[in-house]
């Protein structure tokens, strides 16, 4: 049996890619950079030439999860919108989401990692003012973060099955927000 080598096209992202699919299928603390080796088919220290550990790892993930969501965020025409594209980059992210909102498993101090996330902070604030000159827009963020991420959270753990009962979940959504916020604007 022949031992595998470090010589891979593009191993980063096929390490990346196996990570996504067993945080999908098991959760971050199933992450083993030895196994993610393996199933790249390469020696266990490749991934550790370009993650150094399993931090760095996941840290790439989530920086890559901000990015991908700031972008779609970007593709919103308004807040409720925002809301709407936030609850479909998590469903069709779950891995990525998964990792993005647990900072004890990140190194903090990533630049990757802190200009994505101001990426996305800032594609989440914008809209707010425009919705709500009046209130406060720190709060008004916070609000409709929660309602977003929340219903995010509600549908990736199948907690809302039985009650949208094969409901449209961005149709939902906007219901939702729409008895909340008001009409949109």
């Amino acid at each position: 049996m022949s031992r595998p080598t470090y010589h891979h096209g593009d191993l980063r992202r096929a390490v990346l890619s196996a990570a996504l699919d067993v945080i999908a299928a098991e959760g971050p603390s199933a992450l083993s950079l030895r196994d993610l080796a393996r199933r790249a088919g390469v020696s266990h220290a490749a991934p550790a030439h370009h993650f150094k550990d399993r931090a760095g790892l996941l840290t790439a993930i989530a920086a890559e999860g901000f990015d991908l969501l700031a972008t779609s965020l970007a593709a919103a025409p308004d807040l409720r919108e925002r809301g709407v594209h936030y609850v479909r980059f998590a469903v069709g992210h779950p891995a990525h989401f998964q990792v993005m909102f647990q900072p004890e498993l990140l190194r903090p101090d990533d630049p990757d990692l802190l200009a994505a996330k101001a990426r996305a902070d800032a594609e989440l604030r914008s809209g707010v003012v425009e919705r709500s000159p009046a209130a406060d827009p720190t709060l008004m963020g916070i609000a409709a973060w929660s309602a977003a991420h929340g219903f995010a959270t509600l549908l990736l753990t199948r907690n809302l099955d039985r009650p949208l009962d094969g409901r449209d979940p961005a149709e939902t959504f906007r219901e939702l927000t729409h008895m909340m916020f008001g009409p949109a604007q």
